[in-house]
């Protein structure tokens, strides 16, 4: 009589069952898990060139005589964007001659430290058009939240950055208010606010030098 032992040894073992088959959306949740890295690189850069070669076309945009670059953490609400644009705008002359005075505020906001996969990618992509921005000379001048660090990561600042408060024609600006829908609650406020943090700081390279000047005098008259 075999032992139990042998019994045991020799039992029928039946082989694992395969696993089912996955579904379409389980497929592509998989795949995206694996990929979405690249994914998102690869968008950035695309966005990167198109953004270059539209520009140098000048593909379905106007041209504006100045241009600020914002380099936060958050970005900034439309309204607070449209108001610094307008006002700014008052104050500066028609450097290409088409008769009107265009000033943009690009936004370059980095909120990879939140930690969600969303805006890290964000970030990234931002970081692109930072660099194609810096690279091709778009922005002069710079509203950042970090001036010093910004100076060790790019070196291209023409002297001190200055504190937003500290410029008397800066912080007296008629930028009005905002509201903003803001995980799913309405906030708001002055948009003074807003840019009270930030420091105003310039590089040398400029498509009008002498009217970015006459910007820059404007806008650090008085400053402390």
């Amino acid at each position: 009589m075999a032992s139990e032992y042998l019994k045991w040894k020799y039992r029928d073992v039946k082989p694992d069952e395969p696993p089912p088959p996955l579904t379409r959306k389980e497929r592509v949740a998989n795949w995206w898990h694996y990929h979405k890295w690249h994914v998102a690189i690869g968008a950035a850069l695309l966005f990167a060139l198109a953004d270059i070669g539209f520009h140098m076309i000048g593909f379905g945009r106007e041209t504006p005589d100045y241009q600020f670059a914002y380099v936060g953490s958050r970005l900034l609400p439309d309204e607070a964007v449209s108001a610094f644009e307008t006002t700014l705008s008052e104050l500066g002359a028609d450097c290409n001659g088409d008769g009107r005075v265009i000033v943009w505020l690009n936004q370059y906001a980095d909120a990879a430290a939140s930690g969600d996969s969303d805006a890290a990618m964000y970030a990234y992509a931002s970081g692109v058009r930072l660099m194609a921005d810096l690279e091709r000379g778009d922005s002069a001048f710079f509203l950042l939240e970090n001036p010093q660090e910004f100076q060790r990561d790019y070196e291209i600042l023409s002297g001190d950055a200055l504190l937003w408060t500290d410029c008397p024609a800066l912080s007296s600006l008629p930028l009005g208010e905002y509201d903003e829908n803001l995980l799913g609650q309405e906030v708001g406020g002055d948009v003074q606010s807003l840019f009270s943090g930030l420091s105003l700081a310039r590089r040398d390279l400029s498509a009008y030098p002498e009217e970015y000047n006459i910007l820059w005098n404007i806008l650090t008259e008085a400053a402390s």
